[in-house]
């Protein structure tokens, strides 16, 4: 009979707790234990009546300096539709090229009105009052898309607090009653976490969608504009150690979305990484819920097979673009081992990045966050993966 010693680490949200088996086949044996209590719950819950959703809860919301760009993208769409069914005629000015240092990336887009109302930004403020001035005086035609450049002159970067050497062009477009069309369209897919591309046509403001089943750089040319509006990838990261805060801060200055999980509440209480989402749960029931589609990254961290194998379980049998794990090769060949005799397919266990990213000799947690960026950037490059 295997020694049995009782754990904290999962005892959260109203499971008990999972104790740790000891043995050749102790780390399954857990497991197994962990599974069968989330189905007694599951049943308990249902005879209850209640609602058997996920369990875990955000231990930690967005700070909002950090909102992810697709939720920006999403409030200027919703306000310019707003406007639109209002009868307003507002302007929607977008990023479309950058030199040197820029306050917003390319794609970026601000939604204006002629009576001074604003949603997004393209620089923080001062290039917004300087459109809205030339709006006012009727400088742009409205019917046909515009280009106008900023920085060109050293007085106007310090005029309009832009960076040194910074250079940036905007397309200004005014939209009218038949945009609504497109916005609306637009606004659905990304409710689904889907991508739609907008083709805007430079000399007639005519604009076409399709969907689109990657996102894709923002694309200028001398007859149409190419924007693709869509989730950005989400990385979910399992265990909220030091890697886990070096590998976010990384990721964020990259453009991810970066969501971390764990189950264990005294170790989220210690975070000291970048202002991202927390949440608290079990590993599996957050994957499900957060970063299960084609645009979600799922890597596990804390070395704990109680944790990460339940989420390595649930991502490895969804549609995660990419799913991986720390831990040597020894370790790797010992975690394909549980995850076969757990019941994944060959086909399952071939979708596993371990160890996960690339080869350099790292070992501190920097180093390791640097192998495993770049093996996302390489991925990427070789197959869009949104």
């Amino acid at each position: 009979m295997p020694h049995l010693q009782q754990s904290t680490l999962l005892s959260i949200d109203g499971y008990r707790t999972a104790p740790i088996r000891h043995g050749p086949q102790g780390d399954i044996a857990s497991l197994r234990d962990l599974m069968s209590i989330k189905c007694r719950e599951f049943e308990a819950i249902q005879g209850r009546g209640k609602s058997a959703g996920p369990r875990y809860h955000v231990a930690h919301p967005f700070h909002p300096n950090r909102l992810r760009m697709q939720a920006l993208d999403y409030d200027v769409l919703q306000r310019l539709a707003d406007w639109l069914a209002e009868g307003e005629k507002p302007w929607l000015c977008t990023i479309v090229r950058t030199l040197g240092s820029s306050p917003r990336p390319v794609g970026s887009i601000v939604g204006i009105l002629e009576s001074g109302r604003q949603v997004g930004t393209v620089s923080g403020g001062c290039v917004e009052e300087d459109l809205l001035d030339r709006l006012r005086a009727g400088e742009f035609n409205a019917s046909s898309p515009r280009l106008v450049e900023y920085g060109l002159k050293a007085q106007d970067n310090e005029r309009l607090g832009l960076p040194c050497g910074g250079k940036l062009t905007l397309l200004l477009q005014q939209l009218a009653a038949g945009d609504r069309h497109w916005i609306g369209e637009t606004l659905a897919a990304l409710q689904t976490r889907t991508c739609m591309e907008r083709r805007v046509d430079l000399a007639t403001g005519q604009t076409q969608l399709r969907a689109a089943a990657h996102f894709s750089p923002l694309q200028l040319s001398g007859k149409q504009l190419v924007q693709c509006f869509g989730p950005r990838m989400r990385l979910l990261l399992v265990g909220a150690g030091q890697l886990s805060q070096s590998l976010g801060e990384l990721a964020v200055a990259m453009d991810y979305e970066v969501l971390v999980t764990d189950p264990r509440e005294e170790v989220l209480r210690n975070w000291t990484g970048p202002a991202v989402e927390l949440i608290q749960g079990m590993p599996d029931d957050v994957v499900r819920a957060r970063a299960s589609d084609r645009h979600s990254i799922v890597i596990t961290l804390t070395h704990d097979p109680r944790i990460d194998d339940m989420a390595l379980m649930e991502a490895l049998a969804a549609d995660a673009w990419y799913v991986g794990a720390l831990g040597s090769a020894r370790t790797t060949q010992k975690r394909l081992d549980r995850l076969r005799q757990l019941g994944l397919s060959p086909e399952q266990l071939g979708r596993l990045h371990a160890p996960v990213g690339l080869p350099i000799g790292s070992k501190t947690p920097l180093e390791i966050s640097v192998a495993i960026m770049a093996e996302l950037t390489q991925l990427k490059r070789r197959t869009p993966a949104q």
